[in-house]
């Protein structure tokens, strides 16, 4: 057997064509290594442990896979008591192979459930007893199947069901098959770990920075730097206490907010019913739902009778939806693609009817539990957030090596000084060690968080909440923008612009008023086919829907008891709604203005594009289907007799005019067909046309403004929507996406067919005449104007999987992606950061989570303060924080870049001072170092990310690399300049008649006060103040130093209290500072100018840098190209004369294209 295998999760998303192993799947899946404990090796590691004084188990905490290594021996999986996981972003985890004992009955059980997976499960070690092997990773539960050879999530035992499965389980389960399930799934729980203090305490000291911290203090007690090591110690306590109440206060909250238990009713195979608590609750139980509703503890697949469900903590949509039963048959059962029959766990049932006993409530059966729900996904990626690739945190790390090879250069220098000066060996190694705490600054990584930490209080007093701090520096990098049009663009609420029948014969005269419109197929149409319901006689439902039942006048009425007395008005079938027209409306009640229910919905899915409704009349005489979708999908559901001729000229007109188009049609049921089990497939065919309707999608009035924004800000900006192709380009126009004077060219791409291969043509927007084509041909080639791309979600599907080559250059142009699914947004986020895009999303959480969660920056537009869809979510309905989550992104990254410059700078100012004083003879003092540390840097570094961002959207973004040539070279020029300001003042001292030299016999502090430690203080002093003023960036990402003006008030304050240190420190501080009382007034005044000559020269120099001047370096080794694949393309096209192919037809076996390596 294999000592490595593969924890493969389950696929989500629309069913592929061919059937596939989901455990078999290769894109996503973590590596496992087996491992076993050796006795000896364990007794061997523990005697280690001792006799490094802990320091082996503090390297093994840091160092978990050595822990592995040297404690066990490899070995395959299925006899693994410890797995070492590699996840797919490479990091490393150690996890315990937990083992439970199952009943020895329960084989037998578990054969007649499922003889595939469950029975593989439990035969290992058959022959001593029957036991369970699973491991717990990030809360989800991996069981091993011997079958398989590895271990997989346990959701894999259901993830085959199929719908008709699930209808099996509505006799309810047995209590020795629910016990045996809840062994294998363990409790349905959201169990966030709150770890206790003392635990908390160990985790928080072990991190690196405090045992550094401690090593440092430890150095300094010994070095008799008593006040400064205490002080530090304080800070240090302070500091941990702190950090650990807030990481368990968040625990907590997170707990509170995701532990839910309640009790449900469930049903038993032998009919009765029980109420228990929801921890019991496994994957095959049947939960009976009251009409009251209730918080779900659970996903499950709603079986019997309809439920409105509010959704707004997991998808941020705050309009209720309506869930109908899931349709049976033999398909696999998904709760993506079933979406609207399945209740997420964490989600609001406000009402449940027609499904149980007397028509009130409703039954489902649970899909999933624990972290495997909604719910448990949500909490799951707060508690594991995915790894941020941001090249600043990268180059963080890098950048500490480099002090550390500073601290090392430095480490030897004091070494060989102190050797010739006859120090002993105590204070050779004592020295040597302390340079190394000076020059590697402990709380740089805390230092580079404050920007964040002030930017994420910001977004937050302006209603933009964020659940993952590191993605706001993210903000500062976005390059390309995408949105979702409708609710997000445009108004929620749609107004009818108008009706048009149609049918086999052409379209009638359009119908401004649905009121207007004579009895018939199409009235009925539009006032029954919809999710509308009623909540406390209030109609609820999509805004889209309740305007279209409310333009029609008619009303709805639902079943109310058992609902059996309208049952049989509309001849014994189960009535789900009654629409009735108004009598004003109909006076003479005629065969088609009567009454209609509505006995069956099958509710509108993204991936679909379309409902449908069942509808009967009175007595059940007439049985009509009715459809409602986008236009495209309709027609091609109908016979091809009954679509107008002028069908795809009108579509386009009215699409091209910004209407939102839907098409409806109908056909007749036999009315003895029981309507409670017909499938979707079965009524959404051989349909007969009916007609057109139009609404109007306002824009938003802050749409056209902040396009306008991200526009001269050079920030791309692209529209993705489920809507005509032509509706979205004529929104991209009113918003600004698409100037007056650019082109759209249309993309079309057509799949492999039996009659046609695949093809890609380009065409205009106006065809035009052919003399016309080709002049504005000439001109697109020629670089006249510029053109902006449209793409259908079926062409994208084409493009991709027919023309991959094309694909990059299409990205690169497309502004308008039509007709997309939830799965193809997604893809569409994750191609354009292919090409090195960081990508942004705006949408309101409905149909964008996966597009949302998969960009770099995804902001939901919802009430909630934190949901599944995104990391950021607002308040405000309008794309206005965009702009200001940009914004406040630069500002962050900025601040950021100047914390870490200031902190590395504060250290090599220290460094310096402290080897110029080694060398002769000397040292700073106790209270020296902490004023330099506590009073003068740690509160400047606190105040200094205090200033907000720019009022304006700059074209150029702020740099991301910390290992860059400004970035490097400033540091490098102002540690040189630093250097021969602390040389200069310690020159010009020694040069003074006053002077008195050190007393040679004697070293370090020893020596103190004296003149030399004295003037390097003072001036480094300066110098500290100094770097603050100077790497403090303004414009054009942050408001300008004087902005912010506690930072400046402590500037003044601080540069006062170093020329009082100077100039007239007085016999008090002279002693405690152990400075020396120099009394020549000129020297004092001129180290106060050779600190004002100091800051001038770092200013001017930071200010060149700026401008750009260390730019000529890069002209030394010639123009390279961009890294960035975007980029690179860009060029290429822009010198390609003839893309785009206008007007000519390419094929899959053309490869005539611009390739980027």
């Amino acid at each position: 057997m294999d000592r490595r295998g593969s924890v493969v999760e389950p696929q989500s998303g629309l069913p592929s064509p061919s059937p596939r192993d989901p455990l078999l799947s290769p894109d996503s899946h973590m590596d496992v290594q087996g491992y076993k404990w050796v006795r000896w090796r364990v007794w061997l590691c523990r005697l280690a442990a001792l006799l490094s004084l802990g320091l082996l188990l503090v390297v093994f905490h840091w160092r978990p896979r050595l822990a592995v290594l040297a404690r066990c021996s490899s070995c395959p999986l299925a006899l693994a008591d410890i797995l070492l996981i590699r996840d797919s972003f490479g990091q490393q985890h150690v996890v315990e192979v937990l083992k439970e004992e199952m009943e020895e009955d329960s084989l037998e059980l578990l054969g007649e459930l499922e003889n595939t997976e469950w029975r593989d499960t439990v035969q290992l070690f058959k022959e001593e007893k029957t036991l369970l092997r699973y491991y717990l990773f990030e809360g989800l539960r991996y069981i091993w199947l011997d079958r398989k050879g590895a271990f997989c999530r346990v959701s894999v035992l259901n993830e085959d069901w199929t719908c008709k499965d699930l209808y099996g389980f509505q006799k309810g389960l047995s209590h020795l098959e629910q016990s045996l399930r809840r062994r294998m799934y363990g409790p349905n729980l959201i169990d966030v770990p709150v770890k206790p203090y003392i635990k908390l305490l160990f985790e928080e000291v072990l991190n690196p920075f405090y045992v550094f911290q401690l090593f440092s203090i430890t150095l300094w007690m010994i070095d008799n730097y008593y006040v400064y090591a205490i002080c530090i110690f304080i800070i240090s306590i302070l500091s941990i206490c702190i950090s650990l109440y807030e990481i368990r206060k968040q625990s907590i909250t997170l707990r509170n907010m995701a532990r839910f238990v309640t009790n449900v009713t469930i049903r038993r195979n032998s009919g009765a019913e029980e109420f228990v608590s929801s921890v019991d609750l496994v994957p095959g139980d049947c939960i009976i739902i009251p009409q009251e509703g209730l918080l779900l503890p659970c996903d499950a697949a709603l079986l019997a009778g309809e439920c409105l469900v509010n959704e707004s903590m997991l998808t941020g949509e705050s309009v209720p939806v309506l869930k109908t039963p899931l349709p049976a048959g033999e398909g696999t059962y998904s709760s993506e693609t079933e979406r609207r029959h399945t209740l997420l766990c964490g989600t609001q049932l406000i009402q449940a009817k027609g499904g149980g006993p007397g028509g009130s409530g409703a039954v489902a059966v649970v899909t999933s539990t624990g972290f495997f729900t909604a719910k448990g996904n949500l909490v799951s990626s707060i508690l594991y957030p995915q790894p941020t690739n941001f090249r600043f945190y990268q180059d963080a790390a890098k950048f500490l090596l480099i002090l550390g090879s500073v601290a090392f250069i430095g480490t030897i220098y004091s070494f060989v000084v102190l050797l010739r000066s006859k120090a002993t060996w105590r204070e050779l190694v004592i020295r040597s060690l302390d340079i190394v705490t000076i020059a590697v600054p402990a709380a740089l990584p805390a230092a580079i968080t404050t920007g964040t930490i002030y930017a994420q209080s910001r977004l937050k007093s302006q209603g933009v909440f964020c659940i993952s701090p590191p993605r706001i520096n993210i903000c500062g990098k976005v390059s390309v923008f995408c949105f979702d049009k409708t609710g997000t663009l445009t108004e929620d609420g749609l107004d009818v612009w108008g009706v048009m029948e149609g049918g086999a014969a052409g379209f009638s005269e359009l119908v401004p008023e649905l009121r207007l419109l004579p009895p018939g197929h199409m009235l009925s149409g539009l006032a029954c086919c919809h999710t509308v319901t009623l909540l406390q006689g209030q109609p609820l439902g999509d805004p889209l829907e309740l305007k279209m039942v409310e333009s029609t006048g008619w009303t709805i009425q639902e079943p109310e008891g058992d609902g059996k007395v309208l049952d049989a008005e509309f001849g014994g079938h189960r009535v789900l709604a009654v629409m009735r027209p108004s009598i004003q409306q109909f006076p003479s009640q005629g065969p088609s203005s009567e009454a209609v229910a509505i006995v069956q919905r099958f509710p509108f899915s993204s991936a679909l594009q379309r409902m449908s409704v069942v509808t009967v009349t009175r007595g059940g005489r007439l049985a009509l289907a009715f459809i409602k979708g986008s236009p495209e999908m309709v027609a091609s559901l109908c016979r091809a007799e009954t679509v107008p001729a002028q069908f795809s000229s009108k579509l386009q007109n009215f699409s091209s005019e910004g209407l939102r188009v839907l098409a409806l049609a109908y056909k007749p049921l036999d009315r003895n067909t029981d309507f409670r089990t017909i499938e979707r497939g079965e009524v959404e065919k051989d349909m007969q046309f009916l007609g057109l309707l139009m609404m109007k999608n306002q824009v938003k009035p802050e749409s056209p403004k902040v396009i306008n924004i991200l526009r001269l800000a050079q920030l791309r900006s692209v529209m993705v929507t489920g809507d005509n192709i032509l509706t979205a380009v004529n929104v991209a126009k009113s918003c600004g996406m698409v100037g007056s004077d650019e082109k759209v060219i249309f993309v079309n791409a057509t799949p492999h067919t039996a009659q046609s291969m695949p093809a890609l043509t380009f065409n205009l927007e106006d065809g035009g005449t052919q003399s016309s084509v080709e002049v504005i041909t000439r001109s697109l080639y020629q670089g006249g104007f510029s053109y902006h791309l449209a793409i259908s979600g079926k062409s994208f599907a084409a493009l991709c999987d027919h023309f991959p080559e094309y694909l990059p250059k299409v990205l690169l142009r497309a502004t308008v992606f039509a007709r997309m699914t939830p799965d193809q947004k997604t893809q569409l986020v994750k191609e354009l950061q292919k090409l090195d895009y960081r990508v942004g999303m705006c949408g309101d959480g409905a149909n964008d989570c996966g597009a949302l969660r998969a960009a770099d920056v995804g902001v939901s537009l919802s009430e909630a303060e934190a949901s599944v869809a995104s990391p950021f979510t607002s308040k405000t309905q309008n794309i206005s924080c965009v702009p200001l989550l940009i914004r406040e992104g630069r500002c962050s990254l900025v601040t950021s870049f100047s914390l870490f410059r200031y902190m590395a700078l504060y250290s090599l100012i220290q460094f310096c001072s402290v080897l110029i004083l080694y060398t002769v003879k000397t040292s700073m003092a106790d209270l020296q170092f902490l004023v330099c540390d506590i009073l003068l840097v740690t509160v400047l570094a606190i105040v200094m990310g205090r200033g907000g961002p720019s009022e304006e959207l700059h074209p150029c973004r702020p740099p991301a690399s910390l290992l860059s040539l400004p970035v490097l070279g400033s540091i490098f020029i102002h540690t040189c300049m630093i250097i021969l300001g602390q040389l200069a003042a310690l020159f010009i001292t020694t040069s003074q008649e006053w002077y008195v030299p050190l007393n040679a016999t004697v070293y370090g502090t020893a020596n103190l006060p004296n003149m030399e430690d004295t003037s390097v203080f003072a001036l480094s002093g300066f110098q500290y103040i100094i770097m603050a003023v100077v790497v403090t960036k303004g414009y054009p990402h942050k408001k300008p130093l004087y902005y912010n003006v506690v930072f400046l008030c402590l500037l003044c304050v601080l540069f006062a209290l170093m020329t009082w240190l100077v100039v007239y420190p007085g016999p008090f501080i002279c002693k405690h500072l152990q400075l020396y009382n120099i009394t020549d007034m000129n020297f004092k005044m001129l180290l106060v100018a050779v600190a004002a000559l100091n800051f001038l020269i770092c200013f001017v120099v930071e200010v060149l840098i700026d401008l750009g001047i260390l730019n000529c370096f890069r002209l030394l080794r010639g123009k390279r190209e961009s890294k960035k694949q975007y980029k690179r393309l860009d060029i290429l096209l822009s010198n390609s004369p003839l893309w785009p192919p206008l007007n000519q037809r390419l094929s899959s076996t053309d490869h005539t294209v611009i390739s980027v390596s």
